[in-house]
């Protein structure tokens, strides 16, 4: 079983629909997952739709025991295969002040989840942080056996993601021996915007190959899939198929990164056959479209005045 902490120190960057993209690709996959909402805002919750528990992650975090654990996860909308562990505005509450010692409980959750003698066996677990290095997200760090970093190609892309590594770094010295960088997943790239392909050469050159080599594309078909409850693979439009095709591309490098070991993150030869074999069940002939170049832009690129020089190593 893998435990995933996807996760952003700056808002507004798509964590939770990359949380959700997995979790569908997963799906595809027939991985039995299990989604646990830490972010105060419930978006995963509301787009999974899960049917009613007794108890929450607010009261798992508080209370860690059988039986309240035992009545806390519920089935998706989506599929049996997709459980969740739901979070609502009651999280605020524990994401700030002293930890008073319940740092650790998520990580004793996940622990009696992990056994098979406690119910199904899952073999993902994603943790959907919010976006702030508040408790709950050192919580899921401390939980988590692989952390995936979640931004966007602006100008604040490159510093959000710094910080984020130096926590998770942080909290693998001090805490989580197990816990590995999995990669940096650029969001909302448009491929016609110079400044989306400035960023993420910007991005390469600071981070090299933690940067996934797929940036998933701006779509509308994001928000029209996670407001109608539905797994981004059942939304049959071209930017569906298209983003789909993305994420199977995502999961299938982090689920290899995971096993691979920290920071050994090339893929194997066999991803370009699976590209291939994804690409056609989704109906898509364009998945190297989605591939972000790795050439910097032109040394004579015009520039905005305002625009700071690449950052240097």
């Amino acid at each position: 079983m893998q435990t995933v902490a996807v996760l952003s120190l700056k808002g507004g960057v798509g964590k939770t629909t990359v949380t959700l993209g997995l979790a569908s690709a997963a799906l595809r996959r027939g991985i039995k997952t299990l989604v646990i909402d830490l972010d105060p805002q419930g978006n995963a919750t509301a787009t999974l739709d899960p049917q009613p528990a007794q108890f929450g992650l607010a009261e798992v975090l508080t209370t860690p025991r059988p039986p309240v654990l035992s009545q806390a996860v519920s089935r998706s909308a989506w599929d049996e295969q997709v459980h969740v562990l739901t979070g609502n505005h009651a999280l605020e509450e524990l994401n700030e002040g002293p930890d008073e010692g319940t740092l650790p409980n998520l990580a004793r959750a996940i622990a009696w989840y992990a056994d098979p003698a406690n119910g199904p066996r899952y073999e993902l677990i994603l943790l959907d942080c919010p976006p702030s290095l508040g408790r709950l997200t050192r919580s899921a760090l401390l939980a988590a056996t692989g952390a995936l970093v979640v931004t966007e190609p602006t100008m604040y892309a490159v510093s959000g993601a710094q910080r984020a590594f130096a926590a998770i770094e942080r909290t693998r010295k001090e805490h989580n021996p197990r816990l590995r960088a999995l990669g940096v997943v650029v969001n909302k790239f448009r491929s016609r915007s110079h400044e989306h392909m400035y960023r993420i050469a910007e991005l390469r050159e600071s981070f090299g190959q933690l940067v996934m080599p797929v940036a998933l594309p701006d779509r509308l078909a994001v928000q029209q899939a996670a407001g109608s409850c539905t797994p981004i693979h059942e939304w049959s439009t071209p930017g569906g198929r298209e983003i789909a095709l993305a994420f199977n591309l995502v999961l299938a490098r982090m689920l290899r990164s995971s096993r691979r070991g920290r920071h050994h993150l090339e893929p194997p030869e066999a991803d370009e056959e699976e590209t291939s074999g994804d690409a056609e069940r989704n109906g898509s002939a364009n998945g190297s479209a989605l591939q972000a170049p790795v050439r910097r832009p032109p040394a004579n690129a015009p520039r905005r005045p305002d625009e700071p020089q690449p950052a240097k190593r």
